[in-house]
């Protein structure tokens, strides 16, 4: 086998995994570059594992099997930092997130009252029930 398109295959598509991470402003197209780049990588290792027989019989293929399950746990970690993102500025354009600011504060009267427990007590949870009796 010539491991010459192998190899030119996953240059190109880490370039475009580059590109992706580097011009995209949405969270999501950011993540799907990023996996991109991690499939140009195994690509690399399982054509290296092939052509190039070394002291470790089929190490590329493991570091492989790796690096698809650091591809997993960083969706995982990812998508939910993105959700959170989403829930507290309504979107997911990366430049927009400021990253000096705090979070703003969630308003007390947003927060539920827990079961029982009548708001006009003043929060108390213990005069909540003693109503109840």
């Amino acid at each position: 086998m010539r491991p010459v398109i192998p190899y030119v295959t996953a240059a190109l598509l880490f370039g475009l995994g580059v590109y992706g991470v580097l011009r995209r402003r949405n969270a999501v197209l950011v993540l799907m570059a990023v996996e991109v780049m991690l499939n140009a990588v195994n690509l690399i290792l399982v054509t290296a594992d092939t052509t190039a027989k070394a002291a470790l019989p089929h190490g590329g293929q493991v570091f492989a099997l790796f690096v698809i399950v650091l591809a997993a746990a960083e969706i995982g970690v990812g998508l939910a930092i993105v959700l959170q993102l989403y829930r507290l500025r309504a979107s997911v354009a990366v430049d927009e997130v400021p990253l000096t600011e705090p979070p703003a504060p969630v308003p007390v009267a947003a927060v539920a009252a827990p079961v029982g427990v009548d708001r006009s007590s003043a929060g108390s949870a213990v005069a909540g029930t003693e109503e109840t009796r």
